[in-house]
């Protein structure tokens, strides 16, 4: 299946891929996964890609004000939180630091604790109301599974109260060996294979 079929039989509705990115190399080894996996939704939805060493978003301070009322007390993430209810997928691109994100990245990821709270000391059954697919790329220098294996384990708890699905993950391992020349390959194509499941299913 190609991305000329996936737009012939799927909704032709502009829908909105929104892309976390946590590496701080824009033309590294995770942009040219994340461009891989891309290809087939340019021309068929709306991407969006937020850079996350640009945004400059602040840890999360545990202050707990949004166990009291759906809001956070620092107002740097509002304009995250407007375009995660917009999306239709969500995307994260990431190269592993340490078995885990990047610290720009984790920041983000740390600021949806109000969509957790909302849930659980609100009662809130769905923060989220829009329904989304979402997708994980990870790159990492080295062969072993496990690196990769971890962040999906952490995002998939943190979608579970988004009312967004996991979809998948596709990792290019052993990118210090050559440059991941030799296993760009295999990934590219999971890439590929992971964005057109995700793009019949918008």
């Amino acid at each position: 299946m190609n991305a000329n079929t996936v737009k012939e039989e799927c909704s032709s509705d502009q829908k909105l891929v929104l892309v976390f990115f946590g590496s701080p190399h824009k033309n590294g080894t995770s942009a040219k996964l994340l461009d891989a996996f891309l290809a087939p939704f340019y021309g068929n939805a709306e991407v969006r890609i937020i850079h996350s060493y640009e945004q400059k978003i602040a840890p999360c301070l545990g202050c707990n004000v949004c166990a009291a009322e759906q809001t956070c007390s620092q107002r740097d993430f509002d304009g995250l939180d407007l375009l995660i209810r917009r999306a239709d997928a969500i995307v994260v691109a990431t190269p592993v630091y340490n078995l885990g994100f990047p610290a720009p990245l984790k920041a983000i990821i740390d600021r949806t604790q109000r969509y957790y709270a909302a849930r659980f000391f609100l009662g809130v059954q769905k923060p989220i109301e829009k329904h989304k697919t979402a997708a994980l790329l990870v790159t990492c220098g080295s062969s072993e599974p496990e690196d990769a294996a971890l962040l999906y384990r952490q995002l998939e708890r943190v979608f579970s109260v988004m009312n967004t699905k996991l979809k998948g993950m596709t990792v290019w391992a052993d990118t210090d060996a050559d440059d991941g020349h030799s296993t760009f390959e295999k990934a590219r194509k999971a890439a590929r294979d992971l964005a057109l499941a995700i793009l019949c299913e918008m």
